[in-house]
């Protein structure tokens, strides 16, 4: 599974930094480092919609707050 965070300008403001953080913590917490590609990208281009995230080519828009719910329901439910 790939995972693909919006590390650009706009989604920095509305908290990708925080977003890939929690990330990193619930794959490490869920031992899938062996299951799941996270990565940075510039520019996903829909800036309006919050962090953009990626998730096998899927598009999500993700905020800091909403990151554990996102998880549950996108990442373990098909890992």
């Amino acid at each position: 599974m790939k995972i693909i965070v919006c590390i650009g300008s706009s989604c920095h403001i509305k908290g990708s930094r925080q977003v890939v953080e929690k990330l990193q913590c619930l794959i490490a917490e869920n031992n899938l480092s062996d299951k799941i590609e996270l990565s940075g990208t510039f520019c996903l281009g829909k800036c309006q919609q919050g962090v953009c995230v990626t998730v096998d080519d899927k598009f999500f828009s993700v905020a800091p707050e909403t990151v554990d719910e996102f998880f549950k329901d996108e990442i373990l439910a098909k890992a």
